[in-house]
């Protein structure tokens, strides 16, 4: 069964698509801990990060790197955080966070409720700032 990005992947449930390319795309988290939350991942379902090939891994991070920076400039926080926990959906992924210190990326916090207009507000945004 595929994975729910493979699913955004496949265009067959929606997502706040921010950017993507060939092998990898960037979408707005709907559980987000701030305002920016993205998620970044390969488009090729693969469960654990550390199992991608090594170009495909090179890849993303460099991927995840562009994306970063357009979030760095969005924000007035002061640095875009990034973690990977890995079991919440069997799909590699990067969670880029917008953070002013360490425990800003805290998954035990409640997540935001933004609207759908807030989302692709958000995801227009950062997208326009993509280099």
């Amino acid at each position: 069964m595929a994975s729910i990005f493979s699913k955004i992947v496949n265009r067959e449930i929606p997502a706040n698509i921010v950017y993507e390319d060939d092998n990898y795309m960037a979408f707005l988290d709907v559980n987000p801990l701030v305002k920016g939350h993205t998620l970044v991942i390969p488009k090729k379902e693969v469960d654990y990060i550390f199992n991608l090939d090594p170009e495909l891994l090179t890849g993303l991070m460099l991927f995840a790197q562009k994306v970063a920076k357009a979030i760095d400039e969005w924000t007035t926080a002061k640095r875009v955080g990034m973690t990977v926990i890995g079991l919440e959906v069997p799909h590699a992924h990067i969670h880029l966070v917008p953070i002013n210190g360490v425990f800003d990326i805290d998954f035990s916090k409640p997540k935001l409720k933004l609207s759908p207009e807030e989302f692709k507000t958000i995801a227009a945004e950062i997208a326009e700032l993509i280099r």
